[in-house]
């Protein structure tokens, strides 16, 4: 459980008013002292995540938040950080106060969370000091479509029921995605070429990479790891032939040269797209890129905050790249981490570029993706764009033969 990054985690958000008891239902939940409790308002201040598991949904991020009704100017900054919340949110659970009841600031979170089609339990808690009548509780459930279901995290009544609960409404389904199972049987070989650059971390493989390599293992497959200077040399020791080829985007040009036509090619950024988020539409953000002109502004996003350094893939050689393509000057700006522009602010942008989101939960990439859609901005990933630019795109699509065909037809 503890090996398992946040990101492939089921994302649980905890939302209600100051004092609802959100933070000793965390601690209930846990069956630890991690949320500080306070009979203080506000004590909660910025979101608060701690990894646990819940069987049989298995690991997840439990997300503490501040309170929907806080005041003032640094309130109402804290309020919206509670709602960007909602962005990587997968399952989401509103405290309510017994003894105040179904609140407008608790009406305004279910409609939030209805807009974004989140999963939605209710809890009623401090049942010991108040407790709500089935006429009640049943009244609200139907008013607002929502399972309640009655705690004291004071002393722990009702949280296996909460756990059930929860099990009961996560989309447990949709979070058995699959990297690379579904295009591989058992037995077959598997090669993946991981370029050692000065970027990568120490003793250790990046998280793609890692994840990738374990899905092959998970359905039988046998896993080969090469740099992409000894693909060729490896291909010839084989025993027969690989069933795919997947490697690091930055090496597309080289691999595709030593990888033999007959070979299934691909990358690790394309599954990805395909994996946490929309293959289709981040191909054809690629086309875009030859739409592009001098002076135009592009986006370059990281769903982490690592060191970088020179000639660094986000910072340096995208760029160069693509300028080159154009022939001209862009505006580039970056930005890292969990900030991601508000819409307004993203109406600029001719073009999003985003990296792999390997840190980022399917939820998060899936609302990033949306909001380009919404803004008529074209996204597109590295490792796609990086397939584009080397014309090594339409190869490395011949696993997903739908979304080649719209890209050779569009």
């Amino acid at each position: 459980m503890q090996e398992t990054p946040r990101s492939n985690r089921l994302h649980i958000a905890i939302f209600g008013k100051r004092n609802a008891g959100k933070s000793s239902l965390i601690n209930a939940l846990t069956k630890q002292d991690i949320a500080l409790v306070s009979e203080v308002p506000g004590t909660t201040t910025d979101p608060v995540y701690k990894s646990m598991e819940i069987l049989p949904i298995g690991p997840v991020v439990i997300i503490d938040t501040a309170g929907i009704d806080d005041e003032g100017t640094l309130g109402e900054l804290r309020i919206k950080k509670t709602y960007k919340v909602l962005n990587k949110t997968e399952l989401a659970v509103l405290v309510v106060n017994g003894k105040e009841g179904i609140t407008d600031f608790d009406r305004e979170i279910i409609s939030r969370v209805r807009e974004k089609k989140i999963p939605l339990i209710g809890v009623v808690n401090k049942v010991d000091m108040e407790d709500v009548k089935d006429s009640i509780l049943e009244n609200w459930q139907k008013i607002y479509d929502v399972p309640f279901v009655r705690v004291s995290a004071l002393n722990g009544e009702g949280i296996e029921e909460l756990k059930q609960l929860m099990i009961d409404n996560a989309n447990i389904e949709k979070q058995e995605k699959v990297i690379v199972g579904d295009l591989i049987e058992a037995n077959d070989f598997v090669v993946l070429v991981t370029p050692i650059d000065k970027a990568a971390p120490k003793g250790r493989m990046i998280l793609p990479q890692q994840q990738t390599i374990r899905d092959v293992i998970d359905h039988g497959a046998v896993a080969i790891v090469t740099r992409e200077t000894e693909l060729s040399e490896t291909l010839k020791s084989l025993g027969k032939k690989p069933k795919l080829v997947i490697t690091d985007s930055q090496a597309f040009a080289r691999v595709n040269e030593d990888t033999p036509k007959d070979i299934t090619l691909t990358s690790f950024s394309i599954l990805f797209a395909r994996y946490k988020g929309d293959l289709e539409e981040l191909v054809m953000g690629a086309k875009r890129i030859k739409s592009l002109k001098s002076g135009d502004h592009v986006l370059i996003c990281e769903g982490c905050t690592h060191h970088r350094q020179e000639g660094d893939i986000g910072k340096d050689k995208i760029p160069r790249w693509i300028e080159k393509m154009v022939g001209g000057s862009l505006n580039f700006e970056w930005t890292s981490g969990t900030y991601y522009p508000e819409p307004e602010e993203m109406k600029k942008f001719d073009l999003i570029i985003h990296c792999g989101g390997c840190m980022l939960n399917p939820k998060e990439m899936e609302f990033r993706i949306n909001q380009a859609i919404y803004n008529e901005t074209p996204i597109v990933n590295y490792g796609v764009l990086i397939g584009y630019i080397t014309g090594v795109l339409e190869r490395a699509l011949d696993p997903f033969p739908e979304v080649k065909k719209m890209f050779i037809e569009e």
